[in-house]
C-alpha cells in the first residue's frame, strides 16, 4: 500500500457521514490507472494474461515462469497501485526461482471494472484462482503473498481455497484498526457504524490452517509491526514472524537482504507440495 492513508480515511468518513450504513468501504480504494513498467524492461520473461472475475469483469495479470520445483506465488498488491509498481518484487522472487502470478484487481491498472467493496477483490481473488487451474496450478501447489491491503485479499482467500503456504507483508489488523489509528476522532463521530469488520484479518486467522510467514518492517509509518504481532499471536501454528530492521511499508524486500531472501527459501522448502502439470500458453 503505497498511497496516502490520512487522505483516503478522510474521505471515507465524509462520504459515510452522509450515505447509507455499510457503503463506506468503496472510498478506501485509491487505482493506479497507468502502466509505469513491465517485467521485460527488467529482462523478465512473462506471459500477458487476461481472464475473467467471478462476475465477468475482464482483469490484467502477468504470469512469470519459474523454477519448476517451486511453488507458485500468487502475488496481491496492495492499495494506490497497480502490477506495474511491484516489477522489482517480481525480480527479486524471479531470483529466488519462484513463478509468480499477479494481477489487478478491478479498476486497477488495465483491469474492467471498479471496486466497491471487499467482495469484488474476493471475486478477483477466486477468478485468478479459476484461470491458473486451468493452467494446471492447484492452491495446495501456491504460496498467496500479500502485501498490506492484499494480505487481507490473501487471508480470506486462504480460508475457503488454502495454499501450501501464506506469506504476508506489512498486513494490518483490519481497516477499522487503521481507522481508529489513523482519524481517532473521526471515527469516533462517524466511522465506527460504517465499517464493521471489513478486511478483518484479526477475525479470518483463527479460520486459517496453512503455513504463514509474515514479514514488517520495525519502521513502518504506515502499518505498525504491533499489529503483525497481534496477528502472529492469533495465528494458528506453524507460523513465523520475521521483523526487517530499519524496514518500512514498501521496502522490506531490499532493506531485508538476505534474511529476507532466506526466509523467504526456508519457508518454501518445508511445504508439502503436489506434483503439478503446467500448460503452455493455448
Amino acid at each position: 500500500m503505497l498511497g496516502p492513508w490520512r487522505l483516503w480515511l478522510f474521505l471515507l468518513f465524509a462520504a459515510t457521514s452522509l450515505a447509507a450504513c455499510g457503503s463506506g468501504t468503496r472510498y478506501i480504494f485509491s487505482t493506479s490507472k497507468e502502466l509505469v513498467a513491465t517485467p521485460q524492461e527488467r529482462g523478465l520473461a512473462f506471459e500477458e494474461v487476461w481472464f475473467r472475475a467471478d462476475d465477468g469483469t475482464r482483469l490484467h495479470g502477468w504470469l512469470l515462469p519459474g523454477a519448476p520445483e517451486r511453488p507458485l506465488v500468487l502475488f496481491f498488491h496492495g492499495n494506490a497501485a497497480n502490477i506495474s509498481h511491484r516489477v522489482d518484487n517480481l525480480q527479486h522472487l524471479h531470483g529466488m526461482g519462484f513463478p509468480v502470478f499477479i494481477f489487478d484487481y478491478r479498476g486497477f491498472g488495465v483491469s474492467e471494472g471498479w471496486p466497491k467493496s471487499e467482495a469484488d477483490l474476493a471475486a478477483d481473488a477466486r477468478g485468478a484462482l479459476d484461470w491458473l487451474a486451468g493452467r494446471g496450478w492447484s492452491p495446495e501447489g501456491m504460496i498467496y503473498f500479500g502485501r498490506s491491503m492484499g494480505a487481507a485479499v490473501a487471508v480470506a482467500l486462504a480460508v475457503d481455497h488454502p495454499p501450501a503456504g501464506i506469506i504476508l507483508e506489512a498486513p494490518f489488523t483490519s481497516l477499522a484498526d487503521m481507522a481508529k489509528l489513523m482519524t481517532p476522532v473521526t471515527w469516533a463521530l462517524v466511522g465506527w457504524w460504517n465499517i464493521g469488520d471489513r478486511f478483518d484479518n484479526l477475525r479470518r486467522l483463527p479460520h486459517l490452517h496453512a503455513p504463514l510467514l509474515i514479514f514488517h518492517g520495525d519502521r513502518d509509518a504506515i502499518v505498525p509491526l504491533e499489529m503483525s504481532q497481534r496477528l502472529f499471536a492469533q495465528a494458528n501454528p506453524p507460523k513465523s514472524l520475521h521483523v526487517v530492521e530499519g524496514g518500512a511499508h514498501s521496502n522490506s524486500y531490499l532493506v531485508g537482504g538476505e534474511g529476507y531472501r532466506r526466509a523467504w527459501l526456508d519457508f518454501a522448502t518445508t511445504l508439502p507440495l503436489p506434483s503439478k502439470t503446467i500448460t503452455t500458453e493455448k
